[in-house]
């Protein structure tokens, strides 16, 4: 039988009359798929009920899921939880995607809903260089492609990015950067200060037609596992965002990177 054969065979209902068919294997995952995000611990009794397989089968499936760590067992309540173990099963998945494509379903949600555009950054030297972006049609003709440059001293996705340094680091980009900008030094210094300021009181970075008059942002950054820092930002035409609309931009990207690094497993700067 061909591997097309195959997949259509497993698509359907005669699946589980194959001879190949472990009914026991299945049985345990749809124990597991039992649970629900409000549940707080189900009894054998309640799984029972969802699964509708007897008790006796019951308490042999969470028995053996227990013995495999899938389950966790609170023994004062005799109720079973969900083992943070299970997340093992779908490490193999997230690892083959990248960042971007783990962070673009959620950019791309955000985008919608405020009519802006999103991106996702990493620092390179002085500049922020996008790596994921997403826009509403809105945003069409707003340059925010893959590979585009963005200053990191006036970008509030630059900005991000700085606030999450240590001050160290912090200040040796602060003094290449006037290094490099004499005439433009103090100005620069007073963004990055606001910055830091809006960042302690807000949790983002706003950049108000700093970087380009035309666009107006937010940015919130977020320090990988491995210690590398990417970078949010959410903005739109100047002209069409005043203060409390770039507010709100914040605050739903803050909410959204706390998501991306729960999903990670990183955590918020």
């Amino acid at each position: 039988m061909g591997s097309r054969q195959n997949t259509e065979l497993l698509k359907s209902a005669d699946a589980q009359e194959d001879r190949q068919f472990i009914k026991s294997l299945a049985r345990g995952f749809e124990v597991l798929q039992a649970f629900r995000a409000e549940d707080n611990g189900l009894s054998n009794a309640e799984l029972s009920k969802r699964t509708g397989y007897p008790r006796s089968t019951l308490s042999r499936l969470t028995f053996t899921l227990l013995a495999l760590n899938y389950l966790h067992l609170d023994e004062n309540s005799g109720k079973y939880f969900l083992h943070p173990h299970i997340l093992s099963l779908g490490y193999p998945v997230l690892s083959r995607l990248s960042i971007r494509e783990l962070a673009r379903p959620m950019m791309q949600e955000l985008a919608d809903s405020l009519y802006s555009a999103v991106v996702l950054g990493i620092r390179d030297g002085l500049n922020m260089i996008v790596i994921e972006r997403a826009r509403h049609s809105t945003m069409a003709t707003w340059p925010s492609d893959i590979g585009i440059a963005r200053d990191i001293a006036t970008s509030a996705l630059g900005r991000a990015c700085i606030v999450a340094l240590d001050d160290q680091q912090r200040e040796a980009l602060i003094s290449e950067l006037c290094a490099k900008n004499p005439a433009r030094a103090e100005t620069i210094k007073t963004g990055i200060d606001s910055s830091l300021a809006s960042y302690a009181e807000h949790g983002y970075t706003v950049s108000e037609g700093d970087w380009v008059p035309e666009y107006s942002a937010v940015g919130v950054p977020l320090k990988l596992r491995d210690g590398n820092i990417i970078a949010f930002n959410c903005g739109g035409y100047s002209n069409r965002l005043n203060r409390e609309q770039l507010d709100q931009m914040g605050q739903q990207l803050v909410q959204l990177v706390k998501r991306f690094s729960q999903f990670l497993g990183s955590n918020p700067v």
